[in-house]
């Protein structure tokens, strides 16, 4: 099990804006803040973090990386696709069934990184 995952940002203040409506809709309420980075926990312990390059250089996106992230119905998988595109993210795959079972959407964030939200049936 993941315990958590990191997303790499230039601007804090911006990622909290993009991330902040689409965790708490999934659940997720802020666990802490400082200078470098943001996180938000879920109940069980698992966590997403947005924060600064440690190494102090530019952040950059990884090529093939994704963060995805469990929703519980397709309809919340459009929902949070939409607040994902209104609050300056980018699409990269509309909300659609992708197999029998699996429904998904795929987008990037401000700062480049590629996201999918996801429900299974």
């Amino acid at each position: 099990m993941i315990g958590y995952t990191t997303i790499g940002s230039s601007d804090l203040e911006r990622s909290a804006a993009f991330y902040e409506p689409i965790l708490s809709a999934l659940g997720a309420s802020r666990a802490f803040a400082h200078d470098k980075a943001i996180a938000w926990a879920f109940g069980n312990g698992q966590m997403v973090m947005a924060h600064l390059p440690y190494d102090g250089k530019e952040q950059t996106i990884g090529n093939g990386s994704m963060v995805a992230l469990s929703a519980p119905d397709a309809a919340t998988v459009d929902q949070l696709y939409a607040k994902a595109i209104e609050l300056g993210g980018s699409d990269e795959g509309a909300p659609g069934a992708r197999s029998e079972n699996f429904y998904a959407a795929y987008f990037r964030d401000p700062d480049g990184n590629k996201l999918n939200l996801h429900c299974m049936s």
